[in-house]
């Protein structure tokens, strides 16, 4: 029998979509069907009057390059009829991935994405002729393939849970690839960036990166269609130095820069202090404790490596052509705040491994400053982590870590001199 010709669908039409799945998907050459799913009518119908063809703004050091992707279908579920070809074309697909604002949005609506594939994954395990699939979830949380895998299991007996496990893996990634999507005309035609199709005020603008990591896949016998994505055993490690590292330095940045009214992170590359301070941190306080934690797993968490991951990151954060406002990075502090996320998650994975965290705990109270409120930081972060205190201690030790951070922070007291 014929092998069938490779399908790819995407859910979701955004930047990591449309400027690394989609496109990745497109530039491989291996698919004869690119597929999206988007809930915007008017995304939707833009697409469509192009016949399937749109722009990217690549952000390279030197500049901004457009490639332009053609031969996609973009379907709306919420349409009963695109719901149809949808639902045929996830049967049919080898490669699936999801690039929603968050995991939240598996389960949200009718149909919800997790149903779709569900039922997807129940028509291939029901047919010989269509292909098993990788699903990969790109939502920026370290468990989302588990939690769209149990989403897609909900109310079906052990062996159609059996059944779809064998036709499809779920696969988590480490999307360090930034980008963003501009919708103000005026930004658009400031930064001469390419409209995602002529004539509609929504652009891609992403890095040129693509040095993506992915579960190891173990269906049996399967090739991407995408090959430029790297495999790893064990992915949660790398998840981690993507959140207590990538996360947590540019979060840093960002807070640093809006405590001093700065508009860009490129701003901060003209700042020789700053910059200093930000790799002291990277290195001295996540890096050894990523280190600490995870030594001999990987080239990566060696002094060698994690000074080289450094030094590609630092520039990329800063890069003038990406455009990244400081309000995109510091945006929900709260989240950012919480026990487990990337600024206290960092501070207390350091204070774990013996490392004290002073230059993490500027960016956790520079967040705070975010918030804008009259409490103490004692009081705020007591309301963010109401239960939260593992070892018994840390909690106290890590407010009055903050205090002083934010003490010193209102007279631009850092530690590697004045920012």
């Amino acid at each position: 029998m014929a092998a069938m010709p490779k399908t790819f669908v995407g859910f979701g039409f955004g930047a990591i979509q449309g400027g690394l799945f989609l496109y990745e998907a497109f530039l491989s050459g291996k698919f004869e069907r690119l597929v999206v799913a988007e809930v915007m009518p008017e995304v939707v119908a833009a697409v469509r009057r192009a016949q399937g063809c749109y722009s990217v703004n690549i952000a390279t050091r030197t500049g901004i390059e457009v490639r332009k992707v053609s031969g996609v279908e973009i379907l709306n579920p919420t349409v009963p009829e695109d719901e149809r070809i949808l639902s045929q074309a996830l049967a049919e697909a080898s490669e699936i991935a999801t690039a929603l604002p968050s995991v939240d949005f598996f389960s949200r609506g009718e149909p919800s994405v997790a149903g779709l594939i569900a039922r997807a994954l129940q028509a291939k395990a029901a047919r010989r002729d269509l292909p098993p699939c990788i699903i990969y979830t790109a939502e920026n949380n370290n468990h989302a393939a588990e939690m769209l895998q149990e989403k897609c299991g909900q109310g079906l007996e052990p062996a159609g849970l059996g059944a779809i496990r064998r036709s499809g893996q779920f696969l988590n990634t480490v999307v360090g690839k930034m980008s963003g999507v501009i919708t103000d005309t005026g930004e658009i035609a400031a930064d001469n960036l390419a409209c995602l199709v002529e004539g509609f005020p929504r652009a891609l603008l992403v890095e040129e990166f693509n040095r993506i990591l992915i579960t190891r896949i173990d269906l049996p016998e399967f090739r991407r269609g995408i090959s430029v994505f790297i495999e790893k055993t064990d992915l949660l490690p790398f998840e981690e130095a993507k959140l207590y590292g990538h996360n947590a330095v540019h979060a840093l940045i960002g807070y640093l820069l809006q405590h001093r009214g700065s508009r860009f992170m490129s701003e901060a590359a003209g700042d020789p202090k700053l910059m200093a301070f930000a790799r002291e941190a990277f290195l001295e306080e996540s890096g050894a404790a990523l280190i600490a934690r995870y030594r001999g797993l990987d080239p990566l968490f060696t002094p060698a490596g994690f000074r080289a991951y450094t030094d590609d990151l630092l520039p990329r954060m800063t890069n003038p052509y990406l455009r990244d406002r400081t309000e995109r990075i510091t945006r929900d502090p709260r989240r950012k705040l919480a026990w487990e996320d990337r600024l206290i998650g960092t501070m207390r994975l350091a204070l774990d491994k013996g490392i004290v965290p002073r230059k993490f705990a500027f960016g956790a109270a520079a967040a705070l400053e975010a918030l804008a409120s009259p409490k103490s930081a004692a009081d705020q972060l007591a309301e963010l982590w109401p239960s939260a205190d593992e070892p018994a201690g840390r909690k106290a030790q890590l407010i009055d870590l903050i205090t002083e951070a934010q003490n010193n922070l209102k007279t631009e007291k850092i530690h590697c001199g004045n920012i």
